[in-house]
């Protein structure tokens, strides 16, 4: 039986551990049963930006007749083929990658569902009930990411629906859909709505719950709200009970949470997009004694180590904020703590910022205001909507528009930031500097290449002005902040005498 040195699963953030582990000469197992390059590349954040940008586009030509512009959009033209194209060359970049592995030396490419069968012992469920031959890993980095939860409606899978998996894969459609129910009312169903309501669908979008974005301030969800309703049908509070279909039209009959009175809803297509699921069951961690908690995430702890020795768990996988730039940060951590255990390194996330890219455009970071009291933090509270600065009324927007965007700062008593939420243009960009500042003033350490911290004098180290809050912070991905933010992995010495540390993301 082969026993390697280290085995990843999933193609996405684990391809960052495993080309350390590769360039240390390791010999190494990759399993990945989808696209090479995770959701983030093959079926999420990149891809959907891609149609998000035009979609922002039609929005803003819109909101252009409020400073004297009009563009006339019933005489303009959406060319579907050439944004799916450009949507497709992103994704199609896993081909190259999947044959850039296969010349890897002291790789073997394992493209099938993993399945442990003891605590360092696995097989891959290759096609049909094919599998491989049972293999060992002195060590395993869990980075398997996470599958759309489909919700125990009553005929919906013979009914037939789309999630973010299959629409960037064989359902992708051939022309915006004419009309569609989304079934769920988080990010990935705000963007999608956004998507394709700019384009012209009828989109009517479907939460049990009484807002959308629960992840947000009531006053950003409220705010959402009022937008979404000038360009789609809004149902909150419904709960979805049977789905069916008629011919080329799909129904679904929805239960009001309070009243229990019901309603049917019709569409050309349904698309689900009611929360994600771990794939610790595909994967039969049970096997390995690795722990998960009630609702099957893999539990890691602040170094991405589960309960058994030599198995870390990155990514959406741990169930820890489910986005590109904090699986990112693990990776970098996850590194240190294979490679340099003496020197272990633990994951902050005070500071996970993230961005919805609908319309209008979502930041956040850390703390909302119930969340800070509840943590008992005393806190101040600032508002602060874009008509109320000059650049805002060049925008296009006056008090009380219901477009009028804000800044929501919750800072404690002591004026340490505890959380910064932005609804309206460029909020991803409007967050950023927040995220340096809340990881300013930490203990003035830099790694070295060699994974050990290097510790300075105080003298040596100041904190105003310095890069290190842009090294120590996330930045939103995909979003122009990324610019900046990782400028910092192309400094190099021009006239310093000494060891430079380099620091570059994946």
């Amino acid at each position: 039986m082969i026993t390697y040195d280290l085995c990843t699963i999933g193609s996405g953030v684990g391809l960052t551990v495993l080309s350390r582990a590769i360039s240390a000469g390791w010999k190494c197992a990759l399993v990945e049963p989808g696209k090479i390059g995770g959701t983030c590349l093959t079926r999420g954040c990149i891809p959907s930006k891609v149609l998000v940008h035009p979609a922002d586009l039609i929005r803003e030509a819109k909101h252009a007749k409020k400073i004297g512009l009009d563009f006339r959009l019933e005489n303009s033209s959406i060319d579907w083929d050439m944004i799916a194209s450009r949507m497709w060359s992103q994704i199609d970049e896993s081909k190259e990658m999947e044959a850039g592995l296969k010349e890897v030396k002291n790789l073997d490419v394992y493209r099938g569902i993993g399945e442990f069968t003891g605590k360092y012992e696995m097989k891959v469920k290759l096609q049909g009930e094919t599998y491989s031959e049972p293999f060992k890993a002195k060590r395993f980095v869990i980075a398997s990411g996470t599958r759309s939860a489909i919700p125990p409606v009553k005929g919906i899978e013979e009914t037939g629906y789309v999630t973010n998996e299959t629409f960037f894969g064989e359902k992708f459609p051939k022309k915006p859909w004419g009309s569609l129910l989304i079934l769920g009312g988080g990010i990935i169903a705000a963007e999608f709505a956004h998507i394709f309501s700019a384009m012209g669908t009828k989109v009517t979008i479907i939460e049990m719950l009484s807002r959308l974005v629960t992840t947000e301030e009531p006053e950003v969800s409220l705010l959402l709200e009022k937008n979404f309703r000038k360009y789609m049908t809004v149902l909150l509070g419904k709960k979805v009970i049977e789905a069916k279909k008629d011919d080329n039209k799909k129904s679904l009959i929805l239960e009001d949470v309070q009243t229990k009175q019901q309603i049917q809803v019709d569409g050309e297509e349904i698309l689900v997009a009611a929360g994600r699921k771990s794939n610790a069951d595909l994967l039969k961690v049970d096997k390995t004694g690795v722990e998960v908690d009630q609702k099957g995430w893999i539990k890691a702890n602040a170094y991405l180590e589960t309960n058994v020795p030599n198995i870390w768990c990155i990514g959406d996988a741990n169930g820890k904020f489910q986005f590109r730039h904090k699986a990112n940060m693990e990776a970098d951590a996850c590194i240190t703590n294979i490679f340099n255990p003496a020197h272990k390194e633990p994951v902050d996330y005070s500071a996970t910022p993230w961005a919805i890219f609908t319309w209008p455009q979502i930041g956040h970071v850390g703390l909302t205001e119930k969340e800070a009291i509840d943590a008992g933090h005393e806190i101040y509270v600032a508002t602060k909507h874009y008509s109320s600065v000059a650049a805002g009324f060049a925008y296009g927007y006056q008090p009380n528009d219901d477009d009028d965007g804000f800044v929501k700062l919750i800072v404690a008593k002591n004026r340490k930031i505890l959380g910064t939420h932005i609804i309206g243009p460029d909020a991803s960009i409007l967050v950023q500097p927040i995220v340096y500042l809340m990881k300013a003033g930490y203990e003035c350490a830099m790694p070295r290449p060699d994974g050990k911290l290097e510790h300075v004098s105080s003298m040596a180290c100041p904190e105003a002005g310095s890069v290190r809050p842009l090294y120590q912070s996330q930045v939103i991905h995909p979003s122009l902040n990324e610019v900046v933010g990782w400028a910092i992995g192309a400094l190099r010495p021009v006239n310093i005498k000494g060891h430079e540390h380099e620091h570059q993301h994946e």
